[in-house]
């Protein structure tokens, strides 16, 4: 077991470096950042000043060995357009995203195994009928399209729920969440739906297509002959079988939340990270492009380390093979 812990964990550190070197990448293809820090009026002096300041004047491995040396500390330099540390500005918004991100992934799980479960038992009723339509609509309509119809919807015709922003904060210390208030919940429910209805549509049907799978498999015609209940073999043994495909879609999808929330938390004007980096795009704000892009990288390598660690604890015969030396 710890054997296969220290793999998993020196292909994330490689991944991260490979990761790392793109972002800094960045900083040296995307024109002269002193540029972009001082105005027209700065004389040259004050240029060179600024670049020595900034170690621009170092060899190109030197300055990457400082940039990973201070992304590794969590400093990722100053923003360009808010003259502001980008740690700073990554905390204030990283915890306004993981709540959406964690109530969307919960959102997406709570409901779509049930409706796989359900439609995989039931394939001919009207309600399997109405989820598999529901989930048409899901994986067909883009984000922004479901995050607009909502608003209108919800919020402008029938005036339930807030249609922008995120209130009834609760100051925690170190993070201010929105989930311990009736407006708090209020606000993040419509961009939380929003954000989890692709994933939900897709675990639905992973689930359901898993589902139909293994109940044609020999053992569970052997439960069958044995004499278990349909309870025990529907969720004892075929229900267990799907984990291993769930583990991986919502391992991905996390991930993928994670990275691709900026589409819902534009549309609601959520305060998070989505927000943050469009407006770094717009400006060019190399500094928050590039440790937005390696704290992604690094949500979805600690995803895919804790799923590969899940497959290891659920599915048995990864520790047989181990245990075997692969054979």
């Amino acid at each position: 077991m710890l054997d296969y812990i220290a793999q998993r964990l020196v292909q994330a550190v490689f991944v991260m470096l490979v990761v790392a070197l793109i972002s800094f990448s960045l900083f040296q293809f995307v024109g002269d950042p002193v540029n972009n820090m001082v105005g027209q009026e700065a004389t040259e002096a004050q240029r060179a000043a600024l670049r020595e300041r900034l170690g621009l004047n170092d060899p190109v491995p030197l300055q990457f060995a400082n940039w990973v040396g201070n992304a590794v500390q969590g400093e990722f330099g100053v923003s360009y357009r808010m003259g502001k540390p980008v740690d700073e500005l990554i905390a204030a918004r990283l915890p306004a995203t993981l709540e959406l991100v964690f109530l969307s992934a919960v959102l997406a799980l709570l409901l779509g195994v049930p409706m796989g479960v359900y439609t995989g038992l039931n394939r001919d009723s009207w309600l399997s009928r109405f989820f598999l339509t529901i989930s048409l609509i899901g994986i067909s309509l883009p984000t922004f399209l479901i995050g607009i119809l909502m608003i209108l919807i919800f919020g402008v015709w029938l005036g339930w729920l807030p249609t922008f922003g995120r209130g009834g904060l609760v100051d925690l210390g170190l993070w201010q969440t929105s989930l311990l208030t009736v407006q708090g919940w209020s606000h993040i429910i419509m961009p939380a739906f929003t954000l989890a209805l692709f994933q939900l549509t897709l675990i639905m049907r992973l689930v359901r297509a898993e589902m139909l799978e293994v109940l044609r498999t020999d053992y569970i015609k052997f439960a069958r002959a044995r004499g278990l209940s349909q309870r025990a073999i529907n969720f004892g043994h075929a229900l267990k079988n799907t984990l291993v495909p769930v583990i991986t879609i919502m391992g991905l999808q996390i991930g993928a939340l994670l990275a691709f929330s900026i589409i819902t938390e534009t549309v609601f004007q959520w305060p998070g990270m989505g927000l943050l980096i469009i407006q770094a795009i717009q400006f060019a704000d190399i500094p928050i492009m590039s440790s937005y892009l390696v704290l992604v990288a690094l949500f979805f390598v600690t995803i895919n380390l804790v799923v590969d660690l899940l497959y290891y604890v659920v599915d048995p015969r990864l520790r047989v093979e181990r245990a075997g030396g692969g054979h």
